[in-house]
């Protein structure tokens, strides 16, 4: 049974409702939108057969509706500009200086933090460039790391602090579409601080709805502050893309263990992404560093890890999941289970510690969570069990976003009860039913209450049995 569980972008390869469900059958839990590209109604057509999948296969598989936040591009060029090292490449204030001599970018106001000795990367870091002059027309800039820009590329400022915010007007356009439409969570990019995820949770309410908003970490400044946004955030991503530029690529393993770590603590998803199987967008097979790669993310504890061109553009994106499961399985072989149960015990998460420890001496055939808001759920997971954790949810939110956390399978939609000895026959029918539980089976029920595990129970063959000729589990 594997645990960690797979994020896929969708794009071009993967947008039919066939390939979707291939993804899904190879192993997808999550599908990833990603709102830098395309148009609204492209996205929502792709919902719509998400949901369809999801509902033919019986699965629960959540959209991850990614917002593209404030990126940092030039503008147009007329043609290719060959920069040469030791060369001049100046940013000017005012449009319609995309030439030879110089670029604009699409957030000007960026150039008033820009002070001599600065350093500017372009095209994900492959170009370099260090300011020699600020004034009110241009920065100008001495080449150090040369090369050809062309229109559009991105660019970043390591170590200058941006005062622009992390949300545009297009970003709550998107979201009030997510919103509208019921995207399961929201990925926000370029998170500097706690308060763009509070501000992006205050937008998300203002459209009547409560989505769980995950914090892209790929700015130095969002290292910095991790430790406060992670206590507002519902889950936290390791974007590897520009946070190797951001920090220096040497950077970015320890970065990436540390942001794991943390997010392990908090008990809040966390997905690694970037780069995972970036050669199967045109081979069959991973190399073994990548392989490496994904096994030590899982091994590290993260509750995810994602592709991105390898399934929106690649040419093996079936291949690409399967080598994911494959590589997850392996590393999960030797996984350090419980280790976390005398790392991270919290109090508030008393209740769900002592599941997992009797998980431990019992050795159950799962344990199962009622949940209504997932939470219940994630406490469970958190201390990384052996035992298989089966989710019953109370609401079809819940049932979808437990599937980016570690180890969690959601069973089924149950309607929540007072009488708990009621809900647990009723459990007890469909699970049978379904295939979920066995009837000789041995199980340790956890029951979540106002946000936290409060009850446990251990479900024995005699219980079962009760519960489907008809009489009460007490």
């Amino acid at each position: 049974m594997r645990r960690a569980k797979i994020v896929a972008t969708l794009g071009p390869a993967s947008d039919s409702i066939e390939m979707i469900e291939k993804l899904i059958e190879a192993g997808v839990n999550v599908f990833r939108f990603n709102f830098s590209h395309n148009t609204h109604e492209y996205h929502l057509e792709n919902l719509k057969k998400v949901r369809a999948v999801s509902d033919k296969l019986c699965k629960p598989i959540a959209v991850l509706q990614d917002i593209s936040g404030p990126k940092i591009r030039i503008g147009e060029v007329a043609n290719p500009i060959k920069l040469e090292n030791g060369g001049e490449l100046n940013f000017y204030r005012s449009a319609g200086h995309g030439d030879a001599y110089g670029v604009e970018l699409n957030h000007p106001s960026i150039l008033d933090s820009m002070v001599k000795g600065a350093l500017i990367y372009l095209s994900d870091g492959l170009l370099r460039v260090e300011v020699v002059d600020v004034s009110k027309e241009c920065v100008k800039t001495r080449v150090l790391v040369g090369g050809t820009l062309t229109s559009k590329k991105g660019v970043n400022f390591p170590n200058v602090t941006i005062p622009i915010s992390a949300i545009t007007e297009k970003d709550k356009l998107d979201m009030e579409f997510g919103a509208k439409h019921g995207v399961d969570m929201m990925a926000i990019s370029f998170v500097k601080s706690a308060d763009d995820v509070l501000e992006a949770k205050k937008i998300v309410k203002s459209f009547g709805k409560d989505i769980p908003i995950i914090p892209k970490i790929e700015k130095a400044e969002a290292i910095a502050n991790l430790d406060s946004i992670i206590a507002v955030s519902d889950g936290v991503m390791v974007a590897r893309g520009d946070l190797g530029v951001e920090l220096g690529l040497s950077k970015v393993p320890v970065a990436q263990k540390k942001i794991i770590k943390s997010a392990n603590h908090a008990g809040i998803p966390v997905i690694t992404a970037t780069q995972m199987l970036t050669s199967m967008m045109n081979s069959p097979f991973p190399t073994r560093a990548e392989v490496s790669d994904v096994a030590n993310a899982v091994l590290d504890g993260t509750d995810a890890v994602m592709l991105s061109d390898e399934t929106t553009v690649g040419k093996y994106p079936i291949e690409a999941v399967r080598a994911l499961v494959d590589t997850i399985c392996e590393a999960e072989s030797i996984y350090p289970y419980h280790e976390n149960l005398v790392k991270m015990h919290d109090k508030k998460d008393a209740v769900a510690a002592a599941a997992d420890r009797m998980a431990e001496d019992l050795e159950p055939d799962a344990l199962v969570v009622f949940t209504l808001s997932g939470n219940s759920a994630r406490a469970t997971a958190k201390y990384r069990p052996k035992t298989r954790i089966i989710a019953v949810t109370h609401t079809i939110e819940a049932y979808r976003r437990l599937a980016l956390s570690w180890g969690v399978e959601s069973a089924f939609v149950l309607e929540e009860h007072e009488d708990t000895d009621k809900m647990l026959c009723e459990f007890a029918k469909k699970g049978v039913q379904n295939g979920v539980i066995k009837e000789d089976g041995m199980y340790i029920v956890v029951i979540g209450k106002m946000g936290h595990a409060s009850l446990i129970k251990i479900m024995q063959e005699d219980d079962i049995k009760n519960a489907l000729s008809g009489r009460v589990i007490h």
